[in-house]
């Protein structure tokens, strides 16, 4: 198979999607790579490093997507992006369609058998290729909360540790999985006031029996919520309803009991937001206020630590790229936790939440394989 790696094109992303110790797997395996010119130049790694590991380098993303049988990237396709691809041709990236009805409908219109890094699953139930990127995700929505706090950057002035003789800033997090455990952490170690609210008991008292009193833990309510922002510094929004969009846990409502200068970070934001006033920023400009709270919504967020977040990536999603080149569609139908990331096939919208929430009708991933199938062998 020929695998094609853009350069992403998205604001201040400098993710690639094969490194070039990927490149030289794919190469050995059979495979033949192609790369776009300063594709991995954002972080370090040269052209030069990808032709020693096997890779053609090639001029423009045109030539990518008019030659590869798969697209390898790290965002979902911006719309220039999804114009040149074409029915029969796999693409395997992050995808977050339920709040994106333009990409999904350009994704129908192409023909193009899209698997989402986000929805596959594994034998626990997890979402393995998520969980990199949510950790990094996570790690750094408080780097940036701290950062948003400082009183410069329209935050109220508070250092996230404190100092001896005063308090430190209270850290809400909504959402105990990956995302709000890595936030946890970072907090906690940086010496914040720091509660998880969650609605799994399981999962709190996982937390707890980790943590102990240096994270309090909470079952999550709407009452809670209006309880919890009330004395809030920084709002951590972590919640992930798999392939669905996120739903709003912070209404406008609640922004008015909350303190001025207090910050939300959003790292919902690729499937939405939790926040009802939430809207995507970019790395560029990063921030806005609405009633004198601070809204951090950055959708690529670990494209700020873009070689660490390349190889925690890269590391995850290698062995479910190498099962698509070496079986193509037929290594879906092999495996189900891969066929659970199947979103779109040749017209075909195969996640029941991205459909619930966009209106088209479901086709089980299995049901569209098949039907690909019988139509090429009739």
């Amino acid at each position: 198979m020929l695998i094609g790696v853009p350069k992403e094109i998205k604001n201040h992303e400098y993710r690639v999607g094969l490194t070039p110790a990927g490149v030289k797997e794919f190469v050995e395996q059979g495979h033949q790579v192609i790369v776009q010119t300063k594709g991995g130049a954002g972080i370090g790694l040269s052209d030069a490093q990808y032709q020693s590991a096997g890779a053609e380098i090639v001029a423009d993303a045109k030539q990518i997507f008019n030659r590869a049988d798969m697209i390898i990237k790290v965002k979902e396709p911006q719309p220039n992006e999804c114009a040149m691809l074409r029915a029969g041709q796999l693409l395997f990236t992050y995808l977050h369609l339920a709040p994106d009805p333009r990409q999904t409908q350009l994704l129908v219109d192409s023909g193009v058998t899209a698997v989402a890094y986000e929805t596959i699953t594994d034998a626990r139930g997890n979402l393995p290729l998520l969980a990199p990127m949510s950790e990094v995700a996570g790690r750094m929505a408080i780097q940036a909360g701290a950062h948003s706090l400082e009183k410069a950057q329209g935050g109220n002035g508070v250092l996230l540790g404190g100092v001896p003789g005063v308090a430190p800033a209270n850290v809400l997090i909504l959402g105990g999985g990956v995302v709000g455990l890595n936030a946890a952490r970072m907090a906690a170690g940086l010496g914040a006031d720091v509660t998880i609210l969650d609605r799994s008991l399981p999962r709190l008292k996982q937390i707890d029996e980790r943590f102990g009193p240096h994270i309090k833990t909470v079952y999550s309510t709407t009452d809670a919520i209006e309880k919890y922002v009330q004395d809030a510094d920084l709002v951590i929004g972590a919640v992930l309803l798999p392939g669905a969009a996120a739903p709003k846990l912070i209404t406008r409502g609640m922004l008015k009991t909350m303190k001025k200068g207090a910050v939300l970070v959003d790292v919902a934001i690729d499937q939405g937001g939790c926040f009802e006033t939430s809207k995507p920023t970019t790395h560029a400009d990063p921030t806005y206020e609405v009633d004198g709270v601070l809204h951090y919504c950055v959708a690529n967020m670990p494209g700020g630590v873009a070689r660490t977040a390349t190889f925690a990536l890269t590391n995850t999603t290698l062995p479910y790229a190498l099962a698509l080149a070496n079986g193509g569609t037929a290594a879906l139908l092999a495996d189900e936790h891969l066929l659970a990331g199947l979103n779109v096939h040749q017209g075909q919208v195969t996640n029941a939440p991205v459909c619930q929430a966009l209106g088209y009708n479901y086709v089980e991933p299995s049901q569209a394989l098949a039907q690909t199938v019988f139509r090429q062998s009739a």
